[in-house]
């Protein structure tokens, strides 16, 4: 009797993208209409989206990168070369590369804000716009998140600034992975999700690394949430892209601030997902999954 055929899983193919100055890791998976993929951080990168977002890869072809100098993005990459501008153009050389246009834009957290940016810029180049527990668009949004997380859960904050306030903090690996689970914690229900994070967040981290991807960081935030004027909601009004905005009930930032993005993007459809933190595609990945799909056969 012949032997039943096997399930074969989706092979990943990885490469790196030259750009000015860096050369841009990508991981391509599965087969369908593309989605790019943007992390969030900005200190982060691509691998602690893995393996639960790549569930899409069934009914997608998803494309992820690690933004400049983050992850294994990160080579020759001095912290001073990287600008909201060199992001952008980032994401557009990703784009080019593979030669999508338009392509649809995934972003998560910090991702959803680099995906606005870019679609402010470049409309014409996107078919769609997913928003997945995305940052705020706003200054304002920004000082509402860190008001309500903080007031939420003051011993944490108590906790975090203590950690922070210990020597060699920004390179000490194991104190940076014990922030982390503090500073997530009031947005995961599940003990056991917190711990997979973690540990998928910590994949790939060096001294130096860490310490680049927070300089970065830290540069980003100043050009976006740090400038009191920073408000990308007005121009949003004028975006005529089809937008999915998925958030959590649980997820630290608020949905007041994912609401007055769909309030601004015409036609936007917001999806309050209940009993859900910040990392949607870990806690409630059926419902994601779902929510991808039909969000591309409807429109």
């Amino acid at each position: 009797m012949d032997a039943e055929p096997q399930s074969s899983q989706p092979v990943a193919r990885e490469g790196h993208i030259p750009v000015a100055g860096a050369q841009l890791y990508y991981r391509e998976i599965g087969q369908g209409e593309p989605i790019l993929i943007l992390h969030g951080g900005p200190s982060f990168d691509h691998a602690y989206l893995l393996p639960d977002m790549d569930r899409l890869a069934d009914a997608f072809r998803l494309i992820y990168y690690d933004q400049r100098g983050r992850g294994k993005s990160g080579s020759n990459v001095q912290p001073e070369a990287v600008t909201l501008a060199s992001e952008i153009a980032d994401l557009d050389a990703v784009r080019a590369y593979f030669q999508l246009e338009p392509v649809a834009l995934l972003g998560h957290s910090w991702g959803g804000l680099l995906a606005m940016e870019y679609a402010l810029r470049h409309p014409k180049r996107i078919s769609r716009l997913i928003l997945l527990n995305t940052a705020p668009a706003s200054h304002d949004d920004c000082v509402l998140f860190e008001q309500t997380r903080d007031a939420n859960a003051p011993d944490a904050a108590e906790t975090l600034r203590t950690l922070e306030s210990r020597p060699g903090f920004a390179e000490d690996l194991q104190t940076r992975a014990a922030y982390y689970r503090v500073y997530f914690r009031a947005t995961l229900r599940q003990p056991e999700l917190l711990d997979r994070l973690i540990e998928h967040l910590q994949v790939g981290w060096t001294k130096e690394g860490v310490l680049t991807a927070r300089a970065i960081a830290d540069r980003l935030w100043s050009e976006t949430y740090e400038s009191v004027g920073y408000n990308l909601l007005p121009a949003l009004t004028r975006l005529c892209i089809p937008t999915l905005i998925w958030h959590g009930d649980y997820d630290f930032i608020p949905v007041a601030c994912a609401a007055h993005i769909a309030e601004a993007i015409p036609g936007s459809h917001l999806v309050v997902a209940p009993n859900c933190g910040h990392f949607s595609y870990l806690e409630h990945p059926d419902e994601v999954r779902e929510a991808v799909t039909g969000f591309f056969t409807s429109a």
